[in-house]
């Protein structure tokens, strides 16, 4: 199906893998960047896209280069609460209604910069635009769907010591064989502050992630952390299937009690099974057919595993397209706006050119995202939101479709 990029930006959409710290305006990057004295290899828009944020990457590891220096300027209340103001902007003008942003708060922490305010600077910036949004013309007088989002603090499977004071306080009290402990202990203290946060100061902190290279630092040690959000009802995702195999995909789902999954592009490679899976070809299909049945979301991001893993060669090849004939939940996401330069828009519309989604499939894929989002709001509103959503979704496809009737007949 060929949908005209303007309607694809007029459908509601939700983005539920989308990194704070990937998705700054480059302009802002640069004017923070200067500001705060922090050296960067280009201070144009145009030398930072040729040198940093390029459209291809080696690998995972290189791609997520680029983070150093967005990290270094996201480090007081002014900059964080500019850039997530700026990203919910950007998400609405596109017609994206619903946003989880995600975020490591230990990467922001600095001396008198406490992980609380990290998240109640992102909160503020977030709740503005919020609050412009629901005042617009268009929620008003034309009954568009209100701008929503939630928060998703992210525990990270490593830290890199120069780039993170906090991790560098820590492991001065723990020699270097203890690194692994030291990780669990770092999620774990993430764990109790966001359902802190959450319960004591009513931010609207909906997931805990595990982000950060996957490939030798598996979930596994951060089992307590995600014991614990478990058990005071916080939703969880987990990064798995990005750049390792099934089984790490399993592992979220097991250990670590995901009920969605960020990027699980591997979920159909029985060839990266380890050698404990004696029929890797059988285990993938239980994986796949385990996750149909229980409705764990994929939160799909093409454009950036195209980047990260550069053997996939064309959209055509992502797996995606299986996800699709499995029938799977799988909604589709950014990633990161700046490191991977699309947009909610742009994802979608490259699923509708390679893999020819119908109207249904199309309807689908952006209502699992608002169904599966891990809403701030009770049960019930989140029905009625979704409802309203959908509403406003159909008519707009109604409209484009009297359109094309009417010009066949002219």
């Amino acid at each position: 199906m060929i949908l005209p990029v303007d309607v694809i930006r007029a459908l509601p959409k939700t983005d539920l893998h989308l990194h704070l710290d990937g998705s700054l305006r480059e302009q802002t990057l640069i004017e923070l960047a200067k500001e705060r004295k922090v050296e960067l290899p280009s201070y144009t828009v145009e030398g930072l896209n040729e040198t940093v944020f390029r459209p291809q990457y080696k690998d995972l590891v290189e791609y997520l280069q680029g983070f150093s220096y967005t990290n270094a300027v996201m480090v007081d209340k002014e900059a964080l609460e500019r850039i997530s103001y700026e990203l919910a902007w950007d998400n609405i003008n596109e017609g994206v209604r619903y946003i989880e942003v995600r975020f490591a708060p230990q990467l922001h922490v600095r001396p008198g910069f406490t992980i609380d305010e990290v998240c109640k600077a992102v909160n503020d910036g977030l709740r503005r635009a919020q609050q412009e949004h629901a005042k617009t013309p268009e929620v008003a007088e034309k009954g568009e769907p209100l701008f929503h989002y939630g928060l998703i603090v992210c525990a990270m499977r490593f830290f890199v010591a120069p780039s993170s004071p906090w991790f560098g306080s820590l492991i001065s009290l723990m020699s270097e064989t203890h690194e692994e402990e030291l990780y669990a202990m770092a999620s774990l203290e993430l764990a109790k502050a966001a359902v802190r946060l959450r319960d004591e100061e009513g931010l609207p902190i909906v997931g805990f992630d595990l982000a950060g290279a996957e490939f030798g630092h598996p979930a596994s040690t951060h089992i307590e952390a995600y014991k614990y959000v478990h058990k005071n009802f916080m939703q969880k995702t987990v990064h798995a299937g990005e750049a390792y195999g099934p089984e790490s995909i399993f592992q979220a789902i097991t250990d670590l009690h995901a009920e969605r999954i960020g990027h699980g592009y591997h979920l159909f490679s029985p060839e990266l099974c380890g050698p404990s899976i004696s029929d890797p070809q059988k285990y993938v299909n239980a994986l796949c057919r385990y996750i149909a049945d229980h409705r764990i979301t994929i939160e799909v991001c093409i454009t950036s595993n195209l980047q990260t893993n550069p053997a996939i060669g064309s959209p055509k090849n992502h797996a995606f397209g299986k996800m699709l004939e499995s029938k799977l939940s799988a909604t589709l996401c950014t990633d990161n706006r700046l490191v991977s330069h699309t947009t909610v828009t742009n994802e979608l519309k490259i699923a509708l050119d390679t893999f020819n989604l119908s109207f249904s499939q199309l309807r689908d894929t952006i209502a699992y995202g608002f169904k599966r989002s891990f809403f701030p709001g009770s049960y019930t509103q989140r029905r009625e939101y979704v409802r309203q959503v959908i509403n406003f979704y159909d008519r707009i496809i109604a409209d484009y479709k009297a359109t094309q009737n009417n010009a066949e007949q002219a």
